[in-house]
């Protein structure tokens, strides 16, 4: 609970993955992927409920083998490749709400963030707590700065590539920027059904995450780094190894 409001999170975890085959299910150092964000979410303090959202019956088995509440399967049109996780979160909401089971607060684990654990959702909503917000979302610092990034014409030239007030000047002398690093997003419920967004208009925070544990498998290379890291980890050698 958070301040007596109750909690629920949500892993969504779908069948379909054509960039990664099954990545869901897939052994990341001894364990399933999914298995990382359900232990996560259930050592986390403030979370009351963690259910995951699926189409598929092996995923769902695993889920539960781990701890998971798998209370419905998730119907066809929600498990395309074009649908937003937004709309499954809503749908969980939704459902809870047909059994007369109302939460105030959603959390999204997304199983693709094997790095992040409990002592990270708790201080998310800690620091959400701290400053009184609506929401808070995980961020990481962004690898390389922006003002070295830009399209690129069909040509290839880069004539115009960087604005000529950024030549010659070090990476530590631009603007620190951060992104989402998809780990955890928090949302007051009516909120989040009143918006359709986590990212509030009003009222969302930051929690910033070391680049080392802001790992987002979407790829072979991503897994294969994630791996990597917990090996480091296992070995409690971990350290910041972004680049």
């Amino acid at each position: 609970m958070v301040l007596g409001k109750k909690v629920l999170a949500i892993v969504p975890a779908r069948s379909g993955s054509k960039r990664l085959p099954r990545k869901n299910i897939r052994d990341l150092h001894g364990k399933p992927l999914i298995a990382w964000s359900i232990e996560a979410g259930l050592a986390s303090k403030y979370v009351d409920k963690l259910i995951v959202s699926t189409d598929d019956d092996e995923i769902a088995d695993i889920s539960r083998e781990y701890g998971a509440d798998v209370p419905f399967l998730r119907p066809s049109e929600l498990a395309t490749d074009h649908v937003k996780t937004i709309d499954v979160a809503i749908h969980a909401l939704k459902y809870f709400e047909s059994k007369n089971e109302l939460y105030d607060y959603i959390l999204l684990l997304q199983p693709t963030s094997p790095l992040r654990d409990a002592k990270h959702i708790n201080e998310a909503f800690e620091i959400m707590i701290e400053k009184g917000a609506k929401g808070v979302i995980s961020v990481c610092k962004v690898e390389h700065p922006q003002e070295w990034t830009n399209s690129l014409p069909a040509d290839g030239s880069m004539d115009s590539f960087i604005d000529r007030k950024h030549l010659n000047i070090r990476s530590q002398e631009l603007q620190e920027r951060y992104r989402i690093n998809g780990a955890i997003y928090v949302a007051k419920t009516l909120d989040l059904l009143k918006e359709k967004t986590f990212l509030l208009e009003r009222g969302v925070v930051a929690y910033i995450m070391e680049r080392n544990v802001s790992v987002d498998i979407d790829v072979e290379e991503d897994f294969i780094f994630a791996k990597c890291l917990k090996e480091i980890d296992k070995n409690n050698k971990i350290q910041d190894v972004s680049v």
